[in-house]
């Protein structure tokens, strides 16, 4: 159940990132409105309290973040954006993926 958890929060936490910076791009590159900064700077405040809640040390948390935010982002980059990813996109997320397991799930002294 800690596992399902931990990943979970992860998955939240990549979200609160992606649309944190999602939405200036929209207002930079696609002449979104300056509004849409306000939920862009909520979702970033979200994305730190997000990563504030691990209870592992925040180094592992970050690096183990780390392939939490690739899966998503690519996720992100099908629904969102409309490109499918390569095969290749989906072995680089199971060997991030996997090194995230290794990080977080590895019995600790």
């Amino acid at each position: 159940m800690f596992e399902m958890k931990t990943i979970g929060l992860f998955v939240l936490t990549a979200i609160a990132e992606i649309v944190g910076c999602y939405l200036p791009y929209l207002w930079l590159r696609q002449a979104g409105s300056v509004w849409l900064l306000i939920p862009a700077a909520l979702s970033l405040v979200l994305f730190v309290w997000l990563l504030s809640l691990h209870p592992e040390a925040a180094g592992r948390v970050y690096a183990a973040y780390g392939g939490a935010y690739v899966a998503v982002a690519l996720a992100w980059l099908w629904v969102v954006d409309g490109i499918k990813p390569t095969n290749w996109d989906f072995v680089g997320v199971a060997v991030t993926l996997a090194g995230m397991g290794i990080i977080l799930f590895a019995p600790r002294a």
